[in-house]
C-alpha cells in the first residue's frame, strides 16, 4: 500500500449553527480532473436503505450539522486562472439544502404495486441527468416508500471527483451513530485481520536470502504487470468481444442498478474452510457466476474456457489509518497531509470463464490470482502513471490512457468493507448500503459492500446489453450457495 496519511474527516463536534468557520480552497486532484473529462465523467450512486420512513426535518438538520461541515460538499469547482495553465480548484460556497435534497413526485400506484421496480426505474433515470456545476456536485434523493428490504431509502448521487468509495464510506460512518448507543462517538470500520501464518525463526543468512528472493519476485511481477498495463492503455492488448463486454458509447447510455443481499456468514464459512480471504471467496463466486451466465446465454460448449479482465479498484491509503476518524473537523492546514478524495489505484484482474465440476476450483483460482497480484506494485504504478502523463502531455492524454483501460477490459470490480454494527443515520436505522457508479466505458460494474452480517452485491449494467440483470443476480446467489455447500 502507498504510504499516504490517515483520513481526517470527523463531523462529530459541531453544533449545527452557522456556516463553516473557514475559507477553503484546494486544487482538484489529478484523478479528480480525469473524471471531469467528457468520456470519463463518472458519478457515484449510493443507495442507503432505511428501517423507518424518512423524517425530512431530522434529515435536513442532520445534513446541516454533518455533511455541510465537510469542505468538499460545500465547494464549487472553478478554474484557477492564476496559473500559467489554468486548472480546476475547489472553492467554498454557500449551500442551500433545497438545491440538494430532492423529494421526487413519483406515481403512488407504481411505488405501491411494484416498489422495487419503481426504485430501479428512478435510479436509472437519474443516470441520464447532467449535474449542475454551478453548485456543489452532490444530490440526496429521498425515496420515501417501502420496498422489499427497507421502509424507505436515500440515494446519494455525487460526482466522482468528490471522493472514492473508501472516502464516502468513512464519511457515512462519521455522520452516523451506532444503534446500540446513539449518544456515543461514531462507530469505526473494521480493519483487515492479519492473515499471515506465523513464520519460523530463520538464521540471518536464510532470512536475507528469503528477502532477496521476495524482492526479485516483486520486481519481476511489477515489470510484467507494467508491460500488460502499457499494452492495454495503448490498445495493443484488448479483451475479445463477448456478451459481457460493453460496446461503443456505453458510457453515455443509462444504467440500471440492481442488487442482491448475500450472507457474509456463508462467505466466511468458505473462507475458513479453504484458508483464504473474504476477497478470494468473492473473486471465486464472481468467476462462477459469470461462467454460469455466459454458458447459459451462449449455449457454447462447457469445455470452452476464455479469460476476461476486470479493473479492480484498490484503496492506496493506510489500513487501518484509512478509517480513523479524528476528533476535530478537517480544516485546511491542519489535516497534516490527510488524503481525502480519490486515492485509487487499479489492478488488471483476470476472471476465467470456464466450467468446473469441483466448484471450489473457482475459489482456488481466485486465491491464486489475488496472491499473485499482491506481489506487485501494479496498483501504485497505475495510480501514478496518469499523473505523470498529465504533467508531461496534459490532461487529455492522461484521460485517453484511463479511457483505454476501461474500454479494453471487460468489467469493473470493487469490494468495500463497511461497518460491522447497526448504524443510525439522523435517527433512521440503516438496513443496507448499496454503492455503485456510472459513466465508465464498461457494460458491467460489480460492487460488493459489506455491512453487519450481510454483503450487498450491486450490479450497474447497460440495460440494452443485460435486459436480464436479475437473472445474473440469481447466478451470483446460486454460485455462493453451491460453493458454500461444496465447502
Amino acid at each position: 500500500m502507498a504510504p499516504t496519511q490517515e483520513l481526517a474527516i470527523d463531523v462529530t463536534n459541531y453544533s449545527g449553527e452557522g456556516p463553516p468557520a473557514w475559507e477553503w480552497e484546494e486544487p482538484v486532484s489529478p484523478v479528480g480532473r480525469l473524471f471531469l473529462e467528457p468520456h470519463l465523467r463518472c458519478y457515484v450512486v449510493c443507495v442507503i436503505g432505511l428501517g423507518a420512513p424518512v423524517d425530512l426535518p431530522a434529515l435536513r438538520d442532520g445534513l446541516q450539522a454533518t455533511l455541510l461541515r465537510h469542505p468538499r460538499f460545500c465547494s464549487l469547482q472553478v478554474m484557477d486562472e492564476s496559473r500559467k495553465a489554468s486548472r480546476p480548484k475547489w472553492v467554498q460556497t454557500t449551500v442551500s439544502l433545497d438545491d440538494h435534497v430532492i423529494v421526487p413526485d413519483l406515481n403512488p400506484t407504481a411505488t405501491s404495486a411494484e416498489a422495487d421496480r419503481a426504485m430501479e426505474d428512478y435510479l436509472s433515470s437519474i443516470s441520464t441527468l447532467p449535474m449542475d456545476h454551478s453548485r456543489p456536485l452532490w444530490e440526496l434523493h429521498v425515496l420515501d416508500f417501502p420496498t422489499t428490504e427497507a421502509a424507505a431509502a436515500l440515494a446519494l448521487r455525487m460526482h466522482h471527483s468528490l471522493g472514492d468509495g473508501a472516502s464516502l464510506m468513512s464519511l457515512l460512518v462519521a455522520c452516523a451513530r451506532p444503534a446500540a448507543d446513539p449518544t456515543t462517538a461514531p462507530p469505526t470500520l473494521p480493519t483487515a485481520a492479519a492473515t499471515r501464518r506465523a513464520m519460523p525463526t530463520r538464521p540471518p543468512v536464510s532470512a536475507m536470502l528469503a528477502w532477496v528472493i521476495s524482492t526479485l519476485v516483486l520486481a519481476w511481477h511489477t515489470v510484467v504487470d507494467l508491460v500488460c498495463f502499457v499494452a492495454t492503455a495503448s490498445s495493443i492488448l484488448r479483451d475479445p468481444p463477448t456478451l459481457l463486454k460493453g460496446t461503443e458509447g456505453v458510457e453515455f447510455r443509462p444504467k440500471r442498478f440492481v442488487n442482491r443481499t448475500l450472507s457474509l456468514d456463508d462467505v466466511k464459512y468458505v473462507k475458513n474452510a479453504m484458508n483464504c480471504t473474504v476477497n478470494d471467496v468473492l473473486l471465486g463466486v464472481t468467476s462462477a457466476a459469470l461462467s454460469r451466465y455466459y454458458f447459459r446465454k451462449t449455449g457454447e460448449s462447457v469445455e470452452k474456457s476464455i479469460k476476461v479482465r476486470s479493473l479492480l479498484a484498490v484503496n492506496l491509503r493506510k489500513t487501518p489509518g484509512l478509517h480513523t476518524l479524528q476528533a476535530s473537523m478537517m480544516e485546511p492546514g491542519k489535516a497534516d497531509g490527510a488524503k481525502w478524495g480519490n486515492q485509487l489505484g487499479y489492478m488488471i484482474l483476470p476472471f476465467h470463464i470456464s466450467k468446473h465440476d469441483d466448484l471450489l476450483e473457482y475459489v482456488r483460482e481466485g486465491t491464486k490470482v489475488a496472491r499473485r497480484k499482491k506481489s506487485s506494485m501494479e496498483s501504485v504504478l497505475i495510480y501514478k502513471s496518469p499523473v505523470t502523463v498529465m504533467k508531461i502531455f496534459g490532461v487529455k492524454a492522461a484521460a485517453s490512457l484511463y479511457y483505454n483501460l476501461f474500454t479494453n477490459t471487460t468489467l469493473v470490480y470493487s469490494n468495500v468493507v463497511g461497518p460491522s454494527e447497526l448504524l443510525v443515520l439522523y435517527g433512521h436505522p440503516v438496513v443496507y448500503i448499496a454503492p455503485s457508479v456510472y459513466g465508465l466505458s464498461t457494460g458491467l460494474t460489480i460492487h460488493y459492500q459489506s455491512y453487519m452480517n450481510i454483503i450487498k452485491l450491486v450490479l450497474a449494467v447497460d440495460e440494452a446489453q443485460f435486459p436480464d440483470a436479475h437473472d445474473l443476480l440469481d447466478d451470483f446467489a446460486q454460485s455462493l450457495k453451491l460453493i458454500r455447500d461444496a465447502a
